[in-house]
């Protein structure tokens, strides 16, 4: 018997079809010498610092660092703690039953490093060796899965051998990774929770850097002092086609602007100095990435980055697209020989019928064809399955990437630059235009480049003399950097801050950057979730606690965004097999040690006391969060919810409620079946909040 784990029940429920596994049985299928099981994500993660013994929040038990990880199933939120998810529970109970049952087992988790950590935790924590394969695939197509699983029954020695190193190797990378970030992330969040003395404030490995960049950058926009200075625009006329330019001086001060302006004024005409003319070949872009086409997505769709992500997921889940969590923007010379048919499919698409038609038959541009490039999976490219009806975030998504591939592959856009100096009673001019020659890849969303002047000029030679229309003085001021978007971080994110124009040098920054493509967007969320950042339109900002964490760590390591992101090309080489994961582990260890240190030393506080001492341990204050009021005392449990029934109480009832140990009368609760009612909220014996109902008025007596 044969065991197969997919990471979902969806993608396990398409492989035991094509398996022939048809037998519904409870958390698995079964059938034709199979039985198909499942994961929902992550089953099992790393036990906290309580499965140790250790006590968390106090200054005696930090830095935490365990000799060996112990693996626990998923935890779920309970009334004090946490406590394993039942769901989980009896998932890894059908798992283990199948495993015993089975001779061997086929993974098919998504081939990613996640994936491979998701299966390996459930295997160690079952204690089960069983020999294992790896389904490897970059799309969730029959045809793909079809193709996957004869390699793996028809694949030598060799093959196996090799799929299982690069398996061992992810997985070392994903779990070199997972502890590195329990251990950066428990100990920062614990040493400067204990430093505030209050409240909880997290902290982590990528999570810290990537506020950094964006506080920084808030700072440096909110901070910066425009300065004045003051340009010439002339106009002009040649062959009825009237333009305009821009002096070459910008000018600091306002009154040699004047008086360039005052001697032009009486000018009757502009000489033309140069005329440059050039034909310029614009290469097609790149294939995306996960990155790229969060970043596309942000700028074009105002989609968050975890929006497309999510909307990419169910693509891909729906055998529309390639496996999206991928760091290439390359494809290799194999896939490429498939790519002529997917344009052809593309026909049948009405946006882009006329263009793929129009390029059918043609060569198709291989810049983005390079073996060598290609990680763990290629970039994003649309499947061999057309879509039906979609919902329009979907079908945008979609689209994004469609038109992309049609792009890549297309010939490249010719355009004609001209770049004039004008000169003006000794002051020079410039104005640039253009013209294409050939739309090539522009063609197919016909969309402006940015920052690009289409402007279209006359004719001219060098010595032309032109009529002068109209001067005039234009007063500008110089521009801050802009606040970060998504788009702009996840750029930040891939070079860890450096600010790089050049692909190519971008491109080497990708394995130094900070979090990998599949976990920034869920780095972005965590900062909202933390209520550390806001949206702003576009913009991201961060809100005052946000501020108050980054004043503290922004000269700490944790906050260190380079390094972060030496960590990042450490983990690179742990996947590629260069690097051994127990010299990482020492230097984390390391780390963990120093910034612990550094912010157990830090005096801070972020909530607003009330002055009330706690009513149940008389020793702690109650201390007023956005959706909490609890006492600053770790070892008392009192804790009030801001949102109670659907109403929000306030400040005033809350500390009514903790000083005398009942409110008044608080109308406007509403219950479960949506009933609106009013009562007073009180303290029980053990000082949970409950509710206290008036007492109803008998009828008065005849």
């Amino acid at each position: 018997m044969i065991a197969v784990i997919g990471e979902k029940p969806s993608v396990a429920r398409d492989i035991a079809r094509i398996l022939g596994a048809s037998e519904k049985q409870d958390g698995y299928l079964s059938g034709n010498g199979y039985l198909v099981t499942w994961a929902f994500g992550h089953l099992v993660g790393l036990a906290m610092p309580e499965a140790y013994g250790i006590q968390s929040f106090r200054r005696e038990s930090l830095p935490i660092i365990p000799d060996s990880f112990q693996l626990t199933p998923r935890q779920v939120k309970a009334e004090k703690g946490y406590k394993a998810d039942p769901g989980a529970l009896k998932q890894l109970k059908v798992i283990k039953e199948v495993f015993d049952q089975s001779d061997k087992i086929i993974v098919a988790t998504d081939a990613g490093r996640e994936g491979e950590l998701i299966f390996r935790y459930i295997y160690q924590y079952i204690g089960c060796n069983k020999p294992f394969v790896r389904l490897w695939i970059s799309s969730l197509t029959d045809k793909s899965i079809r193709e996957g699983l004869q390699n793996l029954k028809a694949g030598s020695l060799y093959d196996n051998l090799f799929l299982s190193a690069q398996a061992r190797s992810l997985f070392l990378s994903a779990q070199a990774r997972r502890e590195a970030d329990y251990l950066i992330g428990i100990n920062g969040t614990q040493a400067l929770s204990v430093a505030a003395g209050q409240g909880i404030f997290s902290l982590g490995r990528v999570q810290s850097p990537t506020l950094a960049m964006i506080c920084t950058r808030f700072l440096e926009n909110k901070n910066f002092v425009p300065q004045k200075y003051w340009q010439l625009k002339l106009q002009t006329t040649k062959d009825n086609v009237t333009f305009t330019a821009l002096s070459t001086e910008k000018y600091d001060m306002q009154q040699p602007a004047i008086d360039t302006l005052q001697r032009i004024k009486e000018a009757e005409s502009v000489q033309v100095k140069t005329v440059e003319r050039k034909e310029v070949n614009q290469e097609p872009p790149l294939l995306y990435d996960l990155t790229s086409l969060q970043k596309e997505a942000n700028t074009k769709l105002n989609f968050s980055a975890d929006k497309t992500l999510s909307i990419a997921q169910k693509l891909y889940e729906g055998k529309l697209i390639s496996y999206p969590r991928t760091g290439s923007r390359y494809i290799s010379q194999d896939v490429f020989e498939e790519i002529p048919e997917r344009l052809v499919n593309l026909e049948q698409y009405a946006r882009f019928a006329g263009y793929a038609a129009g390029i059918k038959g043609k060569a198709l541009n291989s810049r983005s064809v390079n073996d060598g490039k290609v990680t763990d999976h290629h970039a994003l490219i649309v499947t061999e399955n057309l879509p039906g009806k979609l919902e329009t975030d979907e079908q945008a998504i979609y689209e994004l990437i469609a038109g992309r591939m049609l792009e890549a592959f297309s010939e490249k856009c010719v355009k004609d630059v001209t770049s004039v100096t004008l000169e003006c009673e000794g002051s020079l001019f410039t104005v640039k235009g253009s013209t294409i020659k050939s739309a090539g890849w522009r063609a197919v969303f016909v969309d402006k480049e940015d920052g690009e002047d289409n402007t279209t000029l006359p004719a001219m030679q060098d010595g032309d003399s032109l009529p002068l229309s109209d001067i005039e003085l234009l007063e500008k001021q110089t521009k801050p950097k802009p606040l970060h978007t998504e788009s702009s971080l996840l750029s930040s994110m891939e070079t860890a801050g450096k600010e790089l124009e050049n692909a190519d040098l971008k491109a080497s920054m990708k394995d130094t950057g900070i979090g990998t493509p599949a976990t920034r967007a869920a780095i972005i969320e965590t900062l909202f979730s933390r209520q550390y950042i806001v949206r702003e339109k576009k913009n991201l900002v961060p809100t005052e606690k946000g501020l108050a964490v980054y004043n503290i760590i922004r000269d700490k390591k944790i906050a260190d965004v380079e390094m972060t992101g030496m960590w990042e090309n450490t983990l690179a080489k742990i996947e590629s097999g260069e690097m051994n994961p127990d010299t990482f582990r020492k230097g984390i260890e390391v780390y963990a040690r120093q910034i612990t240190a550094e912010l157990l030393d830090v005096q801070l506080s972020f909530a607003s006391g009330s002055g009330c001492i706690c009513p149940k341990c008389k020793t702690g204050r109650i201390l007023f969060y956005p959706k909490v009021a609890k006492c600053s005392n770790v070892d008392c449990s009192v804790t009030i919810f801001r949102n109670k029934s659907d109403k929000q109480l306030t400040d005033k009832q809350i500390t009514e409620l903790v000083t005398t140990g009942k409110t008044g009368l608080i109308k406007g609760f509403k219950s479960k079946n949506g009933k609106v009612f009013d009562a007073s909220l009180a303290f029980d014996e053990q000082f949970n909040v409950t509710f206290v109902f008036p007492e109803k008025k008998g009828k008065p007596k005849k």
